[in-house]
């Protein structure tokens, strides 16, 4: 198995390389296709890499893909399935691509919001709208005694 290459983005503009050794591969039998064989070949793919302890990300790439696919992890480990193909070598490019689109999608920073002022006929509406709750709620009351 060769190292993982990620390609070059917003916020990794060289790429990624994740090291061969830091990638865990299990092998299981696929509920895909395969027909006969699926009961007896182990095509099913399961890629692991640990995110916080990768030497392929620095620290501020590491924090922004933890924040990002915290709902995927198990810890730090992100764990990706490939069980489409019938042949486990598709499989194991599949599940290889997955995981350096998460990853490339992961580093990605935030972009800053730009600062907006309201226009004019917000703001207008949202006076007259104050003003109509303000009438109701004068309605409701008490009549004063004159």
């Amino acid at each position: 198995m060769d190292d993982l290459q990620v390609p070059p983005g917003p916020g990794a503009p060289r790429g990624l390389t994740v090291p061969a050794a830091e990638l865990v591969e299990q092998f299981s039998r696929s509920s895909g296709p395969g027909g006969q064989g699926v009961n007896t070949t182990d095509s099913r793919v399961q890629l692991s890499l640990d995110l916080g302890t990768t030497s392929a990300l620095d620290d501020s790439q590491r924090e922004r893909a933890l924040a990002a696919l915290a709902g995927r992890l198990t810890g730090t480990v992100l764990t990706i399935d490939a069980s489409e193909e019938r042949s486990q070598r598709r499989n194991r490019a599949a599940a290889r691509q997955r995981l350096a689109e998460l990853l490339r999608e992961a580093v990605i920073p935030p972009i800053p919001r730009k600062a907006t002022r309201p226009t004019r006929g917000s703001k207008r509406r949202r006076l007259e709208g104050k003003r109509q709750r303000s009438e109701i709620k004068q309605y409701r009351r008490r009549p004063r005694s004159e």
